[in-house]
């Protein structure tokens, strides 16, 4: 990758970290090998590499989901993991990884406002219709369903 490709990608990626940055409660911090992560309490949403990939966890079976429909890739490192890889190099790219990025965050929510303080936190975020909002298909619904995160 040259000078140009590189600044390019961490263009790409600011732009990426600027977005997630300012979602309710999510700290960021450093992560190696060049990245930044996004924490919602001590649960990470995923994290970037300046030089132009996004790395978000999900559960096994909602990443097989996501990689059949070409949202993203298994992770470039461990595939075999509920990990996914996607590579930044474009507008598009930029709007996908956020939107990967929000599906984490909004599975991460959801859990935590089982909890009497993570109730309180995220009062102001309707999991379920932002979940419509995002345009997920009925593969993903289901996934999420099943993990109890909206109901049918």
């Amino acid at each position: 990758m040259g000078d140009r490709d590189k600044r390019q990608a961490a263009r790409l990626v600011d732009r990426i970290i600027e977005e997630v940055a300012a979602w309710p409660h999510v700290n960021t911090n450093e992560h190696r090998f060049e990245g930044r992560e996004f924490t919602l309490g001590p649960r990470e949403v995923g994290h970037v590499h300046r030089w132009g990939i996004v790395d978000v966890p999900f559960t096994k079976r909602l990443r097989e989901t996501l990689v059949e429909e070409g949202e993203t890739e298994e992770h470039h490192v461990v595939p075999e993991s509920g990990w996914t890889t996607r590579y930044v190099e474009d507008d598009d790219d930029v709007e996908q990884a956020i939107w990967l990025l929000r599906l984490s965050y909004l599975y991460h929510v959801n859990n935590l406002k089982k909890t009497p303080k993570g109730e309180e936190m995220f009062a102001e975020i309707d999991v379920a219709e932002e979940l419509e909002e995002l345009d997920i298909s009925e593969e993903v619904r289901a996934a999420f369903e099943r993990r109890g995160v909206i109901e049918t």
